[in-house]
């Protein structure tokens, strides 16, 4: 499928999904658009921004949410028009779907709410791309069902993200077999590397919440496992985000780590073509 004017999944390049977690204002939402589109376009690398209107699963009653439906969608659009890429954003009930899909070009599933039938239909029926994010409660295997959903509407549009799985208490694996095992479900796979580095039951703003340093490996393997797209959470200044501030890579440190996958991903271009293994 396509996705504005990008090419998903099969035989093509790899592509990106990033932006910050949640929106914080109009102003930085555009600016880092456009930062992490600058990047993209030096790679030739298909890029769909990623920011939240509404973050429903705080750990806190006052933690920040997001701007909200409105306003979220309003900044979306103008990222949307201004700096001219497909824009993706998560919905959380019923109820928003038909406001988001007047202006998202892919509409997100979150993991949490993977197994959600009602939504899933009514996220299908709008014909637009969906993003569906594996629960981390979810085997592989199990997605059949939930894609099985969306497929029921007539909606084929879809692509499936993976974000890793619970082990234990507060711990998140990421198992590589997920990801040709996703693919064999007959669908585009994503591999979301920021929110898989997450420890949970840690609010996202506590430095212990999150361990960044392993994004880098993680992306490593999963584009030498075949991903089709990957997902990063990407931040002017992490450290001072409203969301997820323990494990959004800065922009500075994404061109280097895009870099690195595409030669990763051309690497394993060669070899399935029969060329050179270096």
């Amino acid at each position: 499928m396509k996705i504005g004017t990008i090419p998903i999944g099969g035989v093509n390049p790899l592509f990106l999904i990033a932006g910050p977690c949640v929106i914080e204002d109009e102003d930085s939402t555009l600016r880092t658009a456009e930062a992490i589109g600058k990047i993209a376009a030096q790679l030739d690398m298909g890029f769909i921004f990623k920011s939240s209107y509404l973050k429903d699963n705080r750990s806190s009653a006052t933690a920040y949410v997001g701007p909200g439906l409105d306003k979220g969608l309003r900044i979306l659009e103008r990222v949307r028009r201004e700096v001219g890429i497909p824009v993706l954003s998560d919905v959380h009930c019923r109820e928003e779907v038909e406001s988001a899909s007047s202006v998202l070009d892919v509409i997100q599933i979150p993991a949490y709410l993977s197994q959600q039938t009602r939504l899933a239909v009514l996220v299908g029926r709008t014909g637009k791309p969906v993003n569906l994010k594996k629960g981390q409660f979810t085997g592989p295997f199990e997605m059949r069902n939930a894609i099985g959903k969306i497929e029921w509407t007539g909606n084929r549009r879809i692509m499936v993200t993976e974000r890793g799985s619970c082990f234990g208490y507060n711990n998140l694996v990421v198992d590589m077999r997920s990801l040709p095992i996703l693919a064999s479900l007959g669908y585009p796979v994503v591999f979301d590397v920021t929110h898989s580095v997450r420890v949970y039951g840690t609010p996202s703003g506590d430095p212990s919440g999150g361990e960044p340093q392993y994004v880098p490996y993680l992306a490593c393997a999963a584009v030498a496992a075949g991903c089709d797209g990957i997902f990063i959470e990407t931040h002017e200044d992490p450290a001072r985000a409203k969301c997820d501030a323990c494990s959004m890579l800065p922009i500075s440190s994404l061109a280097r780590l895009l870099e690195k996958l595409v030669r990763i991903e051309e690497a394993g271009m060669r070899r399935s073509n029969g060329g050179e293994s270096g």
